[in-house]
């Protein structure tokens, strides 16, 4: 199979598709990979690497989408991209459709066989190729709601871990999965106190006996998300309800009755956000801010951290796309039930439910739209 990795053209987004090791593997089992140049350049990765490793360097992203079976990315291809995308060829990337109705549209209209790393699962439900984006993020969101607290940006001039004879700043995490659980734990070293909120008590033991005492928990009711929030210093958005849009947690008003100065980090805004003043923002332009309230929403948080989130992702890609370049899409997802839940759209059909229902398009089974 050809396999293409084009360069990332989201803003200062650095991550990339493939590294040379993986291009490497793919060379070795016969496979070609047409590299753009100076698609890895941003983590250290220049176009020697790549050839070296057997990749063929190509000038622009023309030639990569013309050309290759499958395309494997970081991020949801732009607009630009989806143009050069054509029927029957392989998008294997993140997608995040449900709140992005104009990308599911070009992608219907492309006919391309779109693969969603955000909904690949695995055998215990959990969903494998997400997680290492969602650790990066967890992590990423209390060393950046820290940054957000200082006064040059906006912030009430808290430091989340105090110092003696000062208080340490209140941080409220929503949602106690991978993304909280990684927050917890930073906001935690920071020295902050730390409460996270979750609808299940399940989740919630498994954070105490992870972190005992030095943490707390509370369960989610409106009530309860009211009061937290509107007395914490920093606000974690950390929901995630699988290929669907996040719920709406914060309201307005809840925003404006926050203590001046304070700060949210909305890490669910790839799937629509979990506030409601919430709107994407760019690593160049990464805060705004609405009624006092700090908001930091960057839609692709670990690629500000691009080499430590590329190799995370590839770890786990990797044999995906190895899986299908070696036996074809259509096998590769007959074979694997996990893989073929990642299947959002193939050749003009909705193939993942939540998209077709946040959306309002026809939802046809990716079993069944693998038959026709």
């Amino acid at each position: 199979m050809r396999i293409g990795i084009p360069r990332e053209i989201k803003d200062l987004e650095n991550r990339v598709g493939l590294v040379p090791s993986s291009v490497a593997e793919l060379a070795r089992r016969g496979h070609e990979v047409l590299v753009e140049t100076k698609a890895g350049a941003g983590i250290g990765f220049s176009d020697d690497h790549y050839a070296d490793a057997g990749a063929t360097i190509c000038d622009g992203p023309g030639a990569i989408f013309a050309e290759a079976d499958m395309i494997v990315k970081v991020k949801e291809p732009l607009a630009g991209e989806r143009k050069r995308l054509r029927a029957g060829q392989i998008l294997f990337t993140y997608l995040h459709l449900a709140p992005d109705e104009a990308q599911t549209r070009d992608l219907l209209d492309s006919g391309a066989v779109c693969i969603a790393y955000e909904t690949v699962s695995d055998a215990a439900g959990r969903l494998p190729l997400l997680a290492p984006m969602s650790e990066v993020a967890g992590r990423m969101s209390a060393q950046v709601g820290a940054f957000c607290l200082q006064n040059v940006n906006g912030g009430r001039g808290v430091l989340l871990g105090g110092v003696p004879g000062v208080p340490p700043g209140d941080v409220v995490i929503l949602g106690g999965g991978i993304v909280g659980t990684n927050a917890a734990m930073m906001a935690l070293g920071l020295g902050a106190t730390v409460t996270v909120v979750d609808r299940s008590a399940d989740v919630l033991r498994r954070l105490v006996a992870e972190f005992g005492t030095a943490i707390r928990t509370a369960f989610s009711t409106r009530d309860t998300v009211d009061t937290l929030v509107t007395r914490a210093d920093l606000v974690i958005g950390a929901v995630l309800i699988p290929g669907a849009e996040a719920p709406r947690l914060v309201s307005a008003d809840m925003i404006k009755r926050m203590q001046p100065g304070s700060a949210v980090v909305d890490v669910a805004i790839d799937q629509g956000g979990c506030f409601e003043t919430s709107h994407a923002t760019t690593h160049s332009d990464p805060i705004y801010v609405v009624d006092d309230v700090v908001h930091y929403c960057v839609a692709n948080m670990p690629g500000g951290v691009a080499r430590t989130s590329t190799f995370a992702l590839n770890n786990v890609t990797l044999p995906f796309v190895l899986d299908l370049a070696d036996k074809g899409y259509r096998k590769a997802l007959e074979d694997d039930p996990h893989l073929r839940d990642g299947l959002n759209v193939h050749k003009g059909v909705v193939t993942y439910k939540a998209v077709a229902e946040a959306q309002g398009h026809d939802f046809v089974p990716a079993e069944k739209a693998l038959k026709d």
